[in-house]
């Protein structure tokens, strides 16, 4: 007998949690999260789990009253008590995996972080972990050895939401860096599918050590474009006001900024001067309650709920999720 999957989503991820329920047409299950004086918690499901294909839903990213740190442990420790309780599979689906971003060794006796998240998914019995736009997607990939990795690209999305406003005027995607490089140009392509017409490229070199960026070298024509600077997330802004200024120095008709994640907050530099036309995001995070005015008018939220859904659905049923993903 093929039950429908149990989907989960802890307190602070509720909002995705529901859009994720509603695209697979079902309903959050229960669960009680309690907080103790000390500082500890409790996490338990509060519906039958056993022999059940479980999926529980956490965006990690770092917000007001809750760190990384603590959204981590919750999630880990309430995988733990699914697979006590006798669940047969446990997805993560973190719409946000907290540190990613260091995924090799620059200084040395640098942590590797993105090898030890994995490592503590997979002491806890995690079967599969789906994400969104990983860092890096060979060192996502490569992280695990007993746990399944599911990177789910927005490019299309992004692209899906961006072409119908174009018109026909010139586009460049710019990448910020040349890590993002691959990024930008699978997100490249799919804008070109759409639009049914070339689409430009240019990329801008960075460097960053003990907190300091650098880097000049702008390759690629923006000039009387409109510029489109992709990466997979906006946390304090300074990358993506690199590229933007970039952009106009090099001659960009407008600049569009357009990431996965946006992890900024009410004081980042891209709500000031200079800032891009438009900032378009998915809606992996929920937008800071502070962020002024001019940054609600800037920002343009992609539901990315639906495409979670729908992998979750596939992967439930044994059905292949490739067609629904972008490759390079």
């Amino acid at each position: 007998m093929q039950y429908d999957p149990v989907l989960f989503a802890l307190n602070r991820s509720r909002p995705f949690g529901e859009r994720v329920a509603f695209g697979l047409g079902c309903r959050l299950s229960a669960l009680e999260e309690r907080e103790f004086e000390s500082g500890e918690h409790k996490i338990r499901p509060l519906e039958e789990v056993g022999g059940r294909n479980v999926y529980v839903v956490h965006a990690l990213n770092g917000e007001r009253g809750a760190s990384a740190n603590d959204k981590l442990v919750r999630l880990l420790f309430f995988i733990g008590a699914l697979k006590d309780a006798g669940a047969e599979k446990v997805t993560a689906v973190c719409p946000y995996l907290a540190y990613s971003r260091k995924d090799r060794r620059t200084k040395s006796r640098d942590p590797v972080s993105t090898r030890y998240i994995a490592a503590l998914f997979e002491a806890l019995g995690t079967d599969r972990l789906i994400t969104l736009e990983a860092h890096n997607i060979a060192a996502f990939e490569n992280a695990f050895r007993s746990c399944r990795p599911e990177n789910l690209p927005v490019a299309r999305l992004l692209a899906d939401h961006i072409a119908g406003s174009l018109g026909d005027v010139e586009v460049a995607v710019v990448s910020p860096d040349t890590g993002g490089d691959k990024r930008a140009e699978l997100f490249r392509r799919e804008l070109a599918r759409q639009l049914g017409r070339p689409v430009g490229k240019a990329i801008l070199d960075k460097f960053r050590s003990e907190g300091v960026v650098s880097g000049s070298l702008f390759a690629g024509n923006v000039a009387g474009c409109t510029a489109i600077i992709v990466d997979d997330m906006i946390a304090s802004g300074g990358t993506m006001m690199r590229a933007v200024e970039a952009c106009r120095n090099a001659g960009a008709r407008h600049v569009i900024a357009a990431a996965a994640h946006g992890l900024f907050d009410s004081r980042s530099a891209l709500f000031m001067a200079g800032r891009p036309d438009r900032i378009i995001v998915t809606d992996t995070i929920q937008l800071p309650a502070d962020l002024p005015g001019v940054a609600r008018d800037m920002i343009e939220l992609v539901e990315a709920a639906p495409l979670v859904a729908e992998v979750i659905n596939r992967l439930h049923h044994g059905e292949p999720v490739s067609e629904l993903l972008p490759f390079a």
